[in-house]
């Protein structure tokens, strides 16, 4: 996988065969940024990380700290290898169950989750929204999915969703 836009434009980001998470596609990492538009200096909370790509898009693009949340070891240490490449951008890994994260974490200004897609997602969103830093918003991939929380947004993209809910206090 390659970073799209940023410092890192171009960056390759390793994976490893028979992961046990599914990157996002080239295609929706781009519109989802496109969406975002400028996110430099924005605290980004990454869920469910997986390969990293969304964070590290984001740190290519100027965020100003990214925060994994992976429970698994393995796929932590690879965090770990291809976050040592990106040398101007403050990653922070942490290997935990995202709930229990949740129940002890600050305020973001962007979250990214993608959950594995049998994942109970409501009260997931409930606690990552209260999680939010004000004008914050919560970003869900998903399978094409409705939600008992009024999302601000829905984009679709083949079997893939993107569902946006913001803080607006």
């Amino acid at each position: 996988m390659q970073i799209h836009a940023g410092q890192y434009k171009g960056r390759r980001v390793k994976t490893v065969k028979n992961s046990p998470y599914r990157p996002t596609t080239s295609l929706v990492r781009k519109s989802l940024f496109d969406i975002l538009g400028d996110i430099s200096g924005k605290h980004v909370l990454d869920l469910f990380a997986g390969s990293g790509i969304i964070g590290f898009e984001a740190g290519s693009r100027g965020a100003g700290s990214i925060t994994f949340v992976e429970s698994s070891l393995r796929v932590n240490s690879l965090l770990k290898m291809n976050g040592a490449l990106f040398t101007h951008t403050k990653f922070n890994y942490v290997r935990q169950d995202v709930l229990r994260f949740l129940g002890t974490c600050g305020k973001y200004d962007i979250i990214f989750a993608d959950p594995p897609y049998s994942y109970e997602k409501d009260e997931f969103i409930y606690l990552a929204i209260s999680h939010l830093k004000e004008n914050g918003v919560l970003i869900l991939e998903s399978s094409p999915l409705e939600f008992s929380i009024s999302p601000q947004r829905v984009k679709e993209y083949g079997d893939t969703q993107l569902t946006f809910w913001n803080n607006k206090s």
